[in-house]
């Protein structure tokens, strides 16, 4: 399963969520994760800001969740893959 995490260099909710969300995975359900830096690019600034980390399934959905990893719902999604 492949995830985007938009975060910022510095933020250790942002490492957080990236560490609770690979502690997810097994060897029968590899995931990867994109990390795009907001501070990057002015538009994922204006867009993400305050709201970092923001963890996506699929970049044309809602988001899955920011701030904190929403386990329960990383794992249901998980599951119906």
């Amino acid at each position: 399963m492949h995830f985007t995490l938009y975060s910022r260099s510095y933020c250790h909710l942002c490492q957080d969520m990236l560490d609770a969300l690979m502690r997810l995975q097994t060897p029968q359900q590899p995931i990867t994760v994109d990390v795009i830096d907001v501070d990057d690019d002015a538009a994922l600034v204006a867009r993400f800001d305050e709201l970092v980390p923001v963890l996506f399934a699929d970049l044309d959905q809602p988001e899955l969740c920011h701030y904190f990893l929403d386990e329960a719902k990383v794992r249901e999604l998980l599951a119906a893959c």
